[in-house]
């Protein structure tokens, strides 16, 4: 295995299918005129090519924020994990307790990542480069949460959910409501599913006093809150589509994603996780990406 797969499975690179299709919609947003912001008037005051070559390389910075970022996070997580990892029979494979990486090279992973993320946030616009420590100090700090609070599933909500609203922001340079829509949908969204992946752990939780929701109230009552959350993040879809007055692309798309929440729903059970992992990669990235790629459309569409 070379250097580079080692450490994109260290952060689990393919992972990246939760977040990255909502900072795409959040840049997108962004831009569009019939939303937002003025396009058009945009491209009269300067050279069409040039425009869309500035286009491309705020896009490419947005991209390399999430990468950073999130390697950064993930990679932390793995470094004050790994004694943990190591004890459970599920994650003992992982690459740090099984030695292919070891805790200093994370450590400088996670530092170099972070450097890069907070230096590309610079060349992007002066209130991301202002909020960046405070993004960077949000998906890190999850990595502390279940030593001390069940709520941790929603830190990493909180987390990720900073990916729409960070690439509108890095194309505006401001807040607005749809944005944040789309960033409740993704906070409630994680949280759910989530708590679905820590149904393995509920044992080991409990015998090594860490904290989450199944540990916290058995695998029953925590999907019964998974489902709730879940139900938050349909309203919050719901509402993103009324408010952003999206056609009937969008709605497809909310369709497939709304489904995706039901069947991952539909084939976990207290009483049988054989199909968490379908679950957790499957459903979830189907949805983020089948939702993404419609909202992409209507928002093409209607900008014609």
């Amino acid at each position: 295995m070379n250097l580079v797969k080692k450490y994109a499975s260290l952060v689990k690179f393919s992972h990246t299918v939760f977040a990255l299709p909502f900072a795409i919609i959040g840049f997108f947003i962004g831009l569009n005129p019939a939303v937002f912001r003025p396009f058009n008037s945009m491209k009269e005051t300067v050279n069409s090519s040039l425009f869309f070559l500035d286009v491309i390389k705020l896009f490419s910075l947005v991209l390399l924020c999430m990468v950073f970022a999130r390697s950064a996070a993930m990679a932390f997580n793995r470094y004050l994990d790994s004694s943990f990892d190591a004890k459970n029979p599920r994650t003992a494979i992982r690459e740090i307790p099984a030695g292919i990486i070891s805790k200093q090279s994370a450590l400088r992973f996670v530092i170099i990542n972070s450097l890069l993320f907070v230096t590309v946030t610079f060349f992007i616009n002066p209130i991301c480069f202002y909020l960046s420590p405070v993004a960077l100090f949000v998906v890190l700090f999850y990595s502390y949460t279940k030593r001390f609070t069940i709520f941790c599933h929603l830190v990493l909500g909180i987390g990720l959910s900073l990916a729409p609203i960070g690439a509108y922001l890095a194309v505006t340079g401001k807040f607005d409501l749809l944005p944040l829509l789309f960033s409740f949908t993704v906070l409630f969204w994680v949280s759910g599913f989530d708590i679905i992946y820590a149904l393995q752990d509920e044992q080991f939780d409990k015998e090594n006093q860490l904290y989450s929701m199944p540990a916290a109230l058995g695998k029953k009552k925590a999907l019964r809150v998974s489902e709730f959350l879940h139900l938050l993040s349909a309203a919050s879809i719901l509402f993103a589509g009324v408010y952003g007055h999206f056609g009937w692309l969008f709605w497809i798309g909310v369709a497939v994603f709304i489904g995706m929440l039901v069947y991952q729903h539909s084939i976990v059970k207290p009483t049988d996780l054989s199909k968490v992992n379908i679950a957790f990669m499957t459903a979830n990235g189907i949805a983020s990406v089948v939702f993404s790629l419609f909202v992409l459309l209507d928002i093409f569409f209607r900008s014609k």
